[in-house]
């Protein structure tokens, strides 16, 4: 997906924030995640993108249409 594309993401947590360093866990909470499996609607913002980039191996990302 190319970076401008105006959308919303939908992010999902797969993995869990126990013994992550703390500015992954503050990472996952700016998303607004907090548990396992909860899901969120996002704007698809260049900020959104970083934090989700920053903890892509924690998190599920689907376009929404």
């Amino acid at each position: 997906m190319a970076q401008n594309e105006v959308g919303r993401l939908r992010v999902t947590q797969i993995g869990s924030g126990i013994g992550r360093p703390k500015d992954q866990k503050a990472t996952l909470v700016g998303l607004g995640l907090n548990k396992l499996n909860r899901t969120r609607v996002l704007d698809n913002s260049p900020s959104i993108r970083g934090m989700i980039t920053k903890v892509q191996h924690l998190v599920h990302v689907e376009i929404v249409e």
